[in-house]
């Protein structure tokens, strides 16, 4: 059995996409963690397809760069119907926050290239073949079993445990947690296949109630489709080569193709109970499994890695007090709720049980989508449930503020004023906490002893300026806005914002209320 250490901060259960980015998030705030999954070698056959702008910022977080993995971009998400044609769409082209707003990946290349990360982590110690048996939490840790293939079995404990382990998660069930929510009645085949003769370079939706289903470009000149299996009609038969090339046939035009993958599944919309019990966490498919109609089902265990690990590595490292821990399920869960929500309605949108219910739903969708503003919600992708948190460890929104308080701080290039390079802010605002002066020194007028607090909670000083002020000397780190995309058009100069290291805004208001913004910022977590 590999050789584990009788104690570690943090004990992550599952290496897949989710947990690989978390360890990964814990690697760089220099948290003690092992990592232990079952499965000796990465599962090849591709699964998730689909990341967001905001999943490709998490990976930033993580360090990956942005040629780190093939993507392709997605223009738009085309609606089709056999009675009205296209009759809604969704355009996916252009970037947020300096990333793409849709792309398709590989999902193995992406879990290879985490992984390869992990093996020259300081941190970070990976154990594979090694399956969790039980675990007790005590006052102050969990006491933990593990047992490997060959039969060896360990013993350790953990500051904190995190579930990364799928939706069968064992972690899940020993915990108690109830997974509320919905099992389709129907199966979908999922095939991937290569060197098609015409690829397209979108997303479209079939939305035919007799074989209903999705088709996707994807990197390494891969299309995907996902067919919903008719009554009678059993894995078998859907799965047979013949059945895949008659399936494929309108694509392929009678050619040979490379059918890389070929695979039933039964879809999922559920969310567990809490997130949290006690030192015990679930992310990804552990907490909740999405309908993948929005693609989304990875880009929300990303979301929780992001909002979990720095949380974990501040209270790890004695900079904040364990009761911040609880503001994960509080920010996470009525997210991922949501998320569910939106997917269970495309479903239905995309898989109408009949042809009456396909005539009614999609010609409405049509009538809709003539009315402007009803028109720009699904297009603009307005229906899509924002980021931004209710309650949880921020201020509370006020009359004054620029920023969305529990939303995220866009992200736009930045230069820097010592040595001109070119960055995306995300990496100007360093790794822990900042608080960002908009064309002012957000450090003036600051009394040494806060700012020494500060320090000692992970935080540091930011200036951006506006795109052509003159550099002149600054004590903080300077940037300027090279895109116009925070100055002047969402914060004027002479404003402040406080940040945490997941790229939330704490509290936002005037320069001259630094110092108060950085009490009221402390006092929440420190």
């Amino acid at each position: 059995m590999t050789a584990l250490p009788d104690r570690t901060d943090v004990l992550v259960v599952g290496l897949g996409p989710v947990g690989a980015a978390l360890a990964t998030l814990l690697e760089r705030y220099g948290i003690e963690t092992v990592v232990v999954d079952k499965a000796t070698e990465i599962f090849r056959a591709p699964r998730a397809i689909a990341l967001d702008n905001e999943a490709l910022r998490v990976l930033q977080l993580c360090g990956l760069e942005e040629d780190a993995v093939e993507t392709v971009a997605i223009p738009e998400v085309r609606m089709h119907s056999p009675l009205f044609g296209q009759y809604s769409r969704a355009v996916t082209a252009g970037a947020i926050d300096g990333h793409p707003r849709l792309v398709t990946f590989f999902q193995p290349e992406l879990e290879t290239v985490l992984r390869a990360r992990l093996e020259s982590a300081r941190h970070v110690q990976v154990a594979l073949g090694i399956e969790l048996v039980s675990l007790a939490q005590t006052t102050n840790d969990v006491a933990l079993e593990l047992e490997s293939l060959d039969g060896g079995s360990h013993r350790m404990h953990a500051r904190y445990v995190v579930g990364a382990d799928g939706a069968n998660s064992l972690v899940r069930r020993i915990l108690g947690q109830e997974f509320r929510g919905k099992t389709y009645p129907e199966d979908w085949l999922i095939v991937d296949a290569r060197q098609l003769p015409k690829p397209i370079d979108h997303v479209e939706f079939i939305c035919d109630p007799r074989r209903p289903g999705p088709h996707m470009v994807a990197p390494g000149d891969r299309q995907r489709w996902e067919f919903k299996l008719g009554k009678g009609e059993t894995r078998e038969q859907m799965e047979h080569p013949d059945t895949v090339r008659r399936l494929l046939m309108p694509w392929t035009q009678g050619r040979d193709v490379e059918i890389e993958r070929v695979a039933v599944y039964r879809f999922h919309a559920r969310v567990a109970g809490a997130f949290q019990v006690g030192r015990v966490f679930l992310v990804g498919d552990a907490a909740h499994i999405t309908p993948p109609f929005v693609g989304q089902g990875l880009v929300a265990g990303l979301r929780d890695v992001a909002n979990l690990a720095w949380k974990l590595a501040w209270v790890c490292h004695g900079r904040a007090r364990p009761e911040l821990l609880e503001s994960y399920d509080v920010e996470r869960r009525p997210h991922a709720k949501a998320m569910i929500d939106l997917a269970r309605a495309m479903g239905r949108l995309v898989a109408p049980g009949n042809r009456f219910t396909a005539t009614v739903t999609h010609g409405l969708m049509g009538v809709l989508s003539r009315v402007p503003r009803l028109k720009r919600l699904f297009e603009n992708l307005e229906i899509k449930p924002a980021n931004r948190f209710k309650e949880g460890c921020f201020a509370r929104p006020s009359a004054e503020s620029r920023l969305v308080r529990g939303g995220q701080l866009p992200q736009c290039q930045v230069r820097s004023r010592a040595d001109g390079r070119t960055v995306l802010s995300d990496e100007a605002l360093g790794r822990g906490f900042a608080i960002v002066g908009f064309g002012v020194d957000p450090s003036a007028g600051v009394p040494d002893s806060l700012a020494r607090s500060w320090a000692a909670a992970g935080g540091s000083f930011v200036q951006i300026d506006p795109r052509g002020r003159p550099a002149s000397d600054s004590r903080v780190d300077r940037w300027e806005d090279l895109t116009g995309a925070l100055i002047p058009f969402v914060v004027p100069v002479g404003w402040v914002a406080i940040v945490r290291p997941d790229r939330t805004v704490m509290v936002d208001g005037h320069a001259d209320r630094a110092a108060a913004m950085l009490q009221q910022a402390l006092a929440l977590f420190a």
